[in-house]
């Protein structure tokens, strides 16, 4: 059986993996050579476990310790390059792709924080900052609209992710493994219900003029 170290790389990989397709797909979008490709996914791909790793002042941070994280970002950016153009809707694809990152890193973020034993609000943090910081940068290079600033649910489903695996496993002292599909897939589902019934928290309202 797999230890949890084990279950924790393989998702860490398959999260990476999915981020930077995601960030292959927005150079896909504005028709990029193939460099762009791999930057955008590479800076999607381990940007915010990149931020993550730092806040926790881990001493290498993960892709520096394992370069294969590197490698995978540049694969997923080379096989999009060749393949996007079988894709029905490249946007869709790019919005289905990051909401998978969403929820795979909002938990592993949140996982990683817990096993250094920091403040659960931090871990919890953690798990918002992982997922989102590579889409910020993808977003601000290309000049997009940045996707957390989108009208439907995106932080809040990243908090379930993170707040879900943090009551499965640290009060609730689930499984490791079923914490994280559990988590996983509340968050997966929350940004999928967003998008498809555009589901969205209330802003706030213009202050009433006296």
């Amino acid at each position: 059986m797999l230890s949890f170290e084990s279950v924790l790389y393989i998702a860490g990989m398959v999260g990476v993996a999915v981020f930077a397709i995601s960030g292959a797909l927005a150079a896909a979008e504005e028709k990029l050579d193939i460099l762009s490709f791999v930057l955008f996914a590479t800076v999607t791909g381990i940007g915010g476990g990149t931020v993550r790793d730092l806040f926790l002042n881990v001493p290498q941070v993960f892709w520096v310790a394992d370069p294969f994280y590197l490698y995978t970002t540049i694969a997923a950016a080379v096989i999009t390059y060749f393949f996007s153009h079988l894709l029905v809707s490249i946007s869709r694809s790019l919005l289905w792709m990051d909401a998978a990152g969403l929820a795979l890193f909002s938990v592993l973020g949140t996982a990683k924080a817990m096993a250094m034993n920091v403040d659960p609000v931090v871990a919890i943090a953690m798990g918002m900052i992982t997922p989102t910081f590579g889409s910020i940068v993808r977003d601000i290079l290309l000049g997009h609209k940045l996707v957390l600033l989108e009208p439907e649910i995106y932080v809040t489903a990243a908090l379930l992710g993170g707040g879900g695996y943090f009551i499965l496993r640290g009060v609730l002292a689930i499984d490791e493994v079923t914490a994280i599909l559990l988590a996983v897939a509340a968050a997966f589902m929350l940004r999928a219900a967003a998008m498809i019934w555009d589901l969205r928290l209330p802003k706030l309202k213009d202050p009433i003029n006296p």
